[in-house]
């Protein structure tokens, strides 16, 4: 993206807006170019506290001729020398009719003149009135390089051994993501944490870095304990998760394999969606982090939620390989065709800004989507090609449902040969594996109000007295069952093998 923006100012482009929240190292960026171009261009940055001071001078005193936007522009115009004008968060006052004029009257002033404006803004925010004159740039987040440089300026401040070459790299991977002020402060936080810089200061990067990435709001960086044997039945989904555990190593793309695109697992709510997508980072090795739709959607300023997608999704990333996981699908995009009503099409461009992302995408971002109303989500997410494939979770079937009672009763007790586990299977049918769960707790708390140790007949007492979703909601269900048995793949391997024989 360097390249691009060095092109473009090279190419004479008169307006460039320029997204980052790195001001430093993008002005840096633009001083370079500058500096390499055949004019010697000069740079000079506008921000509203300072008005326009040339780049590298002092900014104590304000420019007061130049403190409002379109003074300051009006002052671009009538410089006769070439320079590039970079514009600190423009996008407070783009939207003004005065600014908008100064800008396009600039434009048509810049031709043949090789002075250029950039508006530099962690926030995009392109009024329809210049959109055909703008070019607007992602600056990218730091390379491996970059981020190489940091940690060698941070272990030139320090005594003792050096780090060998596999630990750098792992330290300097570690912090990919971040910005280089971000990088910066993890090496120097692991470093007074344990006074050096070492491999076993990795999980100490780690563990900012997940702060960092909860500090974004939009992103949550979810750790999980739990492995797939946690979770009871689903065969046919667990063999494929397995089968592309090294998907995303050297050694598959040497075999010529693409990398997985992502996954939508279909099903009844209860039955394991979720904690399939979490416990998949723990397979795969990759770290998996939620994308909140909730909170992507901001009103407080038209364009912000589409600006805090793309932020998640730059971010996801710039970490990657990793695995995206977005929990319940359907609710997150169910109004995104039609919302231009109900609130201005921010929705509609939301959902058509993932949707050409999970299209366009080169890097190892693996998507995981869980849906429990499939006639909730938009036809374009289901189409070949967005995602790998598509499962369906089915309530548990008697053997499932038995696993499931073990698994939920060794995390509970030692011993449970006191449970006739395959009479517990046949009195829950119906259940999905959370209300297996909450049977299990709710015979607990009985026996415990009673001071005694809980038995067989206390979990077929709550399993009698708990009316499972499968018969409260009887129609959703066998609706989603009909749907999923010619579109979607079983994940249990009896309803796969069904499906093989009818076919």
């Amino acid at each position: 993206m360097k390249e691009e923006l060095s092109i473009l100012i090279k190419a004479q482009y008169p307006l460039i807006y320029l997204v980052t929240p790195e001001e430093e190292r993008s002005e840096q960026a633009i001083a370079k170019i500058a500096q390499n171009h055949t004019q010697h261009q000069k740079v000079f940055i506008w921000t509203m506290t300072h008005g326009m001071v040339e780049y590298g001078q002092t900014r104590t005193t304000p420019q007061h001729n130049t403190i409002s936007p379109e003074a300051a522009i009006q002052w671009t115009i009538q410089q006769r020398e070439p320079g590039i004008y970079v514009f600190k968060d423009l996008h407070d006052f783009i939207t003004g009719a005065g600014v908008k004029r100064a800008l396009r009257d600039a434009i048509a002033s810049f031709k043949g003149t090789e002075k250029i404006a950039i508006l530099m803004s962690p926030i995009q925010e392109v009024p329809i009135e210049l959109e055909k004159d703008v070019v607007v740039l992602d600056f990218p987040l730091p390379s491996m390089e970059e981020l190489d440089q940091v940690l060698e300026n941070q272990l030139g401040k320090i005594r003792g051994k050096r780090p060998s070459p596999e630990t750098r790299e792992k330290l300097v991977r570690a912090t990919l993501g971040l910005t280089k002020d971000e990088a910066e402060k993890v090496y120097r936080k692991a470093y007074v944490k344990a006074n050096r810089l070492t491999e076993d200061e990795v999980e100490i990067i780690l563990s900012e870095k997940k702060q960092l990435i909860r500090r974004n709001g939009i992103l949550e960086y979810i750790e999980e304990d739990e492995t797939l044997e946690a979770i009871g039945g689903l065969d046919e989904l667990k063999h494929w998760l397995r089968q592309r555990s090294n998907a995303f190593s050297e050694r598959a793309r040497d075999y010529g394999l693409p990398q997985p695109k992502g996954m939508l697992i279909l099903g009844v709510p209860g039955c394991g969606k979720s904690l399939i997508a979490k416990t998949t980072s723990r397979l795969w090795g990759l770290p998996i982090l939620r994308l909140d739709m909730g909170r992507v959607y901001d009103g407080s300023m038209v364009g912000r939620s589409e600006a805090n997608l793309r932020n998640a999704l730059k971010t996801a990333e710039s970490i990657s390989p990793a695995i995206l996981f977005i929990d319940e699908l359907d609710k997150s995009f169910s109004g995104g065709t039609g919302s231009s009503d109900s609130d201005g099409g921010t929705s509609s461009r939301i959902f058509g800004s993932f949707l050409t992302w999970m299209q366009e995408k080169t890097s190892p971002v693996f998507v995981m989507a869980t849906a429990n109303r499939i006639e909730r989500l938009p036809g374009e997410f289901l189409r070949k090609g967005r995602f790998d494939e598509i499962f369906f979770v089915d309530l548990p079937t008697p053997e499932e449902r038995q696993a499931i009672f073990q698994i939920h009763l060794c995390k509970r007790r030692t011993e449970i040969d006191r449970f006739d586990l395959s009479q517990l299977a046949t009195m829950s049918e119906g259940f999905s594996g959370a209300e297996i769960e909450q049977a299990i707790i709710a015979a607990m708390y009985e026996a415990f109000a009673q001071d005694r140790e809980f038995t067989q007949l206390d979990i077929i007492a709550a399993l009698k007295a708990t009316l499972p979703l499968s018969r409260t909601m009887t129609e959703q269900v066998t609706a989603l069952r009909d749907w999923a048995r010619q579109r979607a793949r079983p994940a249990a391997t009896s309803s796969a093998e069904y499906q093989r024989l009818e076919f």
